[in-house]
């Protein structure tokens, strides 16, 4: 990884590996811009006009608090995509695909987690109709949620 102050972007190797990641968890073949690392974990997608080269020059100006949009995080051997990252990559996730019922999708908006038994173990990516609501961990009795709390849902009253 080039690394600067505390942006890392990531190698063609690494991207790579990203990428070999998501192609086994949710059939992702693409990655559709430069992938950015701030801090341990998470990455952000940089979809704009500057170079990587460009990102490091303008970060040794500026402090930049982050580049793109936050993507996923790294968990153990496993990626955490976050709401955007899959609605980023809705076109080409084709597994590991959890679909909501109405009652299912006001309980996940809300922050709970869901409590039933998933086909699926790990990482999956949930959705309600056409839309994708970011990722779940599903273990054998639940699937857990990881929407933060300033995006939830708040119930009325």
């Amino acid at each position: 990884m080039r690394e600067h102050h505390y942006l890392k972007i990531f190698s063609e190797k690494e991207t790579q590996k990203i990428k070999e990641k998501l192609q086994s968890q949710f059939g992702i073949k693409e990655i559709p811009g430069i992938l950015i690392k701030k801090g341990a974990e998470r990455i952000f997608l940089y979809q704009g006009d500057l170079a990587p080269k460009e990102i490091i020059n303008l970060e040794q100006e500026i402090p930049i608090e982050r580049a793109g949009v936050y993507f996923a995080k790294e968990v153990g051997e496993g990626i955490r995509l976050s709401i955007e990252g899959t609605q980023i990559l809705a076109d080409q996730i084709t597994k590991n695909i959890f679909q909501l019922t109405e009652k299912q999708m006001l309980k996940w908006m809300h922050g709970n987690e869901l409590n039933l038994k998933p086909k699926q173990q790990g990482f999956i990516v949930i959705k309600y109709k056409n839309d994708f609501l970011g990722t779940g961990k599903a273990s054998a009795e639940k699937i857990s949620n990881f929407i933060p709390k300033n995006r939830r849902l708040k119930e009325k009253g």
